[in-house]
């Protein structure tokens, strides 16, 4: 009677492993597919800004008042997320990466509003690249551009020892830190002011 029971907790605990498992795997797959759609609809939402901008023409016509009158008229169609700084960015977004296919779906919004931060197009494909080949986290990313990484691999004679000294703090991404990004919590339309478990 005893075995039996023994064997019925092994069955049990290997029940309970197996749907965690499941839950881990689905919860990093939907992760990955609300940043995919939201990198993706960002990106083509710049897209429409600049094309809109151009009106056909070679160049933009600057200093007018669309992206203020876009950010307004957006928020109260659409909701929350269309400020004049995120489409500020988003059209940044499409100007320095124009080839879609260029776009690393890997990297969260997060990761590239941190990226357009910075002007130098060397240095942006630079810390896209690094991030996604060391699989940075945003504040990883944060921390790397404010020690100016770029500038100092670009002045060092040792680019080896810069890039070993750079990879210490490294914090790994998790799914659900993606989900509970403000900028997921806006594109979904869910409130930021509850705490999401």
């Amino acid at each position: 009677m005893e075995q039996i029971e023994k064997q019925e907790e092994r069955r049990y605990g290997q029940l309970i492993n197996n749907i965690g498992q499941l839950m881990k795997s689905a919860r990093a797959k939907a992760a990955r597919e609300v940043n995919s759609i939201l990198v993706d609809t960002y990106w083509q939402i710049g897209r429409y800004i600049v094309e809109y901008e151009q009106g056909g023409k070679e160049k933009a016509v600057y200093g007018s008042q669309l992206l203020s009158n876009l950010s307004h008229d957006l928020k109260i169609r659409v909701g929350k997320g269309f400020s004049r700084s995120n489409l500020t960015y988003m059209r940044k977004f499409y100007v320095a990466f124009p080839n879609r296919e260029t776009v690393s779906h890997k990297l969260t919004w997060s990761h590239y509003f941190e990226i357009l931060k910075v002007d130098d197009p060397l240095a942006i494909s630079f810390y896209t690249n690094e991030c996604e080949k060391e699989r940075w986290s945003v504040r990883e990313l944060k921390r790397q551009i404010d020690s100016m990484l770029f500038h100092r691999l670009a002045v060092s004679k040792n680019k080896d020892q810069v890039l070993e000294l750079a990879s210490r703090g490294i914090d790994m991404h998790k799914p659900d830190n993606v989900i509970k990004d403000p900028y997921v919590l806006e594109f979904l339309g869910l409130s930021d002011d509850f705490a999401y478990s």
